[in-house]
């Protein structure tokens, strides 16, 4: 992947697609493609497959996909399964038929099986049950993993798939339908800190253990991945391989907020999977570890959303 290569990365504007673009132009990339969900279809077959026949990228990051939380995959299942696999078969096939050189689909964590031992080892993946509360996702992200393998054991491609941890950080979403568990939490409890809530109450126990990455910790190690790991059917993990419990994420996020009010927990509400912490050895061996503490990735996130994202509300 040279400077000048021509790469599209789709979902540029995402949580993930945005800190891709950021990491390329730092790095002195300069024949980035994009198109934003208006100008471009990714779910329409016709307009992927004219994007493509016109502009004839080199190099692909997927990193376009419908995501959400626990609340949103529990609205919206059919949504999930059907964009996501519409998005997935129109950029990989696409993507074969215009010669595109190399292609890093980006998976999730979420894909592992419910009771998964701890840490996660790729090879883990389809040996057990999925978490109910968001299967079609998985689902349909365990199809673009294979649909990439196939692939490459037919056509001889170069697909790289990665499964990165609990992602946050810039351009991340703060819907509260729709968001995932910490830039949720940076939301409330600004929000309680404004109003002088005395108290906010959060779903589940807060025992459930979790991952946390900050997104540009991602990029760059797609960026390495994209030029270090080549013709492989093998999936990589990213993340940091260190967890700490919702309990003590919220408590962390309460004090770089400000806020001061009590934290309350509604057991009545589903806690998710139990423990989802991912082995980042094979990540470590191919010469990547993360650099942006949990710490230091929140106050970066909560200073973005103070600074662009509440501008925009």
């Amino acid at each position: 992947m040279e400077k000048i290569s021509k790469i599209y990365v789709a979902g540029h504007r995402g949580l993930v697609g945005s800190a891709i673009v950021r990491a390329l132009t730092a790095q002195g990339f300069t024949n980035l493609l994009t198109r934003t969900s208006k100008e471009l279809d990714l779910a329409n077959q016709a307009a992927v497959t004219e994007f493509f026949a016109t502009e004839k990228p080199e190099y692909v990051f997927l990193a376009a996909a419908k995501v959400g939380g626990i609340m949103a995959n529990k609205l919206y299942p059919a949504e999930f399964i059907y964009q996501n696999l519409q998005i997935q078969n129109n950029l990989i096939e696409n993507a074969y038929r215009n010669e595109v050189k190399k292609l890093l689909f980006l998976g999730s964590s979420c894909i592992y099986p419910k009771m998964a031992p701890q840490p996660i080892k790729e090879e883990y993946l389809l040996t057990g049950p999925l978490e109910p509360s968001n299967d079609a996702y998985a689902l349909a992200k365990i199809a673009g993993i294979k649909m990439c393998q196939s692939y490459n054991t037919q056509y001889g491609t170069n697909y790289i798939s990665v499964m990165p941890t609990n992602l946050y950080g810039e351009n991340d979403n703060f819907d509260l339908e729709t968001s995932h568990v910490l830039p949720a939490l940076i939301r409330r409890f600004d929000e309680a800190k404004t109003n002088n809530h005395p108290d906010v109450t959060l779903w589940g126990s807060g025992t459930p253990m979790r991952e946390f990455l900050y997104v540009d910790d991602l990029a760059e190690a797609c960026l390495h991945l994209m030029r270090t790991y080549d013709n492989s059917n093998e999936i990589v993990n990213i993340g940091t391989g260190e967890d700490v419990t919702i309990k003590e994420l919220a408590e962390t996020i309460s004090s770089i907020v400000g806020y001061s009010g009590t934290l309350e927990w509604d057991t009545t509400k589903p806690d998710g999977t139990p423990r989802k912490l991912l082995d980042v050895s094979k990540l470590h061996s191919l010469g990547f570890t993360h650099k942006i503490s949990l710490e230091d990735g929140i106050r970066k996130t909560y200073n973005w959303y103070k600074s662009a994202y509440q501008n925009k509300s």
